[in-house]
């Protein structure tokens, strides 16, 4: 290290010069370098490469546990979903070690309606998940696009929820944040459940402190609110709230802060949703406020019932009314079949006019 005073070379790390005394660094300054490597990333940039392995392709979304974007991981060559956790969240010991217990749980959940966890690791100080990429689009902008569901199609997507939950609550696992942003649609109409990453073992005591609230105010249980201990029928309010906004369009409490939300969650009394959509059968509207019931116990007491009831509603449904909605984008086949079947239709119109107009004229 030279002296910027007499430039006599010194040793690394030498706090003050060997021929003039000159200071050189401070022990702040040392160890600085070491603290700017270990700087949490808050975002990614398409097109960077993160870890030595995952290349970024695209922001998918952002949320309250941090961004989610769509990789390449060059090791495996196959694309998946990358979430980088906020800081706050990262630098809580006790928050990724929940994280790490519940992985666990999640990835012994197989079901066709399940997004697979991978794995949780760190990359310099920033603590990212792994996850499987499912291409669809998430079912909040999906009631977003339609306004209101038909009772057949939002039956149909609670059904799969349904499904996807039994599994889970059968290993004793809690998703604690179920909400339309958490499930996605894919290009069959297959609604596949998200984010598992704040779900809580039953079986796991004292991993969230006392009087915490953990989920999205406008889909939580009156018991969510109140931080207290929760269970599989918290999944069901969660449930009952996304039947709620799928038949009307809207939750069944709104609200300018979450303290306002959780109040209405705890005391008010929904309003029956035939009020807002007068299509929705009234046997649907019954189960939706059974599963909206402040007290648990009154509820559906596992998402096994839950399905039965729906499936008994939707066989008076007429078959027609119960597809979920599909992407269909528009292939550069069909565009090309449509635009050659133009090019040909034509000149052969011309072809017919030209030989009817000649037999007209030169006709005796």
């Amino acid at each position: 290290m030279k002296c910027p005073k007499c430039q006599n070379e010194n040793p690394e790390d030498t706090l003050y010069c060997g021929k003039c005394g000159t200071q050189l660094l401070s022990p702040g300054e040392i160890s600085a370098p070491t603290k700017t490597i270990e700087t949490h990333k808050e975002e990614l940039t398409t097109g960077t490469t993160f870890a030595d392995r995952y290349q970024i392709i695209e922001e998918l979304g952002k949320g309250g546990m941090g961004r989610v974007y769509k990789v390449m991981d060059t090791k495996i060559k196959e694309k998946i979903a990358l979430k980088l956790l906020r800081p706050e969240i990262a630098s809580d010991k006790n928050t990724i070690e929940r994280f790490s217990n519940e992985l666990k749980f999640s990835r012994k959940i197989r079901h066709e309606n399940v997004c697979q966890m991978y794995d949780l690791n760190e990359e310099k100080g920033t603590h990212y998940i792994t996850m499987e990429y499912i291409h669809g689009e998430d079912l909040k902008r999906l009631i977003r696009k339609m306004g209101q569901m038909s009772a057949g199609q939002a039956i149909s997507l609670a059904k799969q929820m349904c499904e996807r939950l039994a599994e889970a609550h059968k290993l004793g696992v809690v998703h604690r944040d179920l909400k339309p942003q958490n499930i996605m649609v894919d290009e069959e109409g297959k609604a596949r459940i998200m984010d598992f990453g704040i779900a809580r073992s039953l079986k796991g005591k004292g991993m969230t402190g006392a009087g915490v609230m953990i989920g999205t105010p406008e889909y939580m249980s009156p018991e969510q609110v109140e931080g207290k201990d929760v269970d599989q029928r918290s999944d069901i309010y969660s449930l009952g709230v996304i039947l709620y906004e799928m038949v009307t369009g809207r939750v069944p409490f709104e609200g300018d802060t979450a303290f306002t939300i959780g109040v209405k969650q705890k005391s008010e009394i929904p309003r029956n949703p035939k009020e807002l959509n007068s299509q929705t059968p009234d046997d649907l509207c019954i189960v939706i406020l059974k599963c909206l019931d402040k007290e648990k116990d009154k509820r559906y007491q596992s998402a096994g019932e839950l399905r039965a009831e729906l499936i008994r509603i939707e066989q008076g449904i007429p078959t027609t009314e119960r597809e979920t909605p599909k992407r269909k984008p528009i292939t550069s086949k069909e565009i090309t079949v449509t635009l050659g079947l133009k090019k040909l239709l034509i000149p052969a119109l011309a072809v017919v006019s030209i030989v009817v107009i000649g037999l007209i004229i030169w006709s005796p």
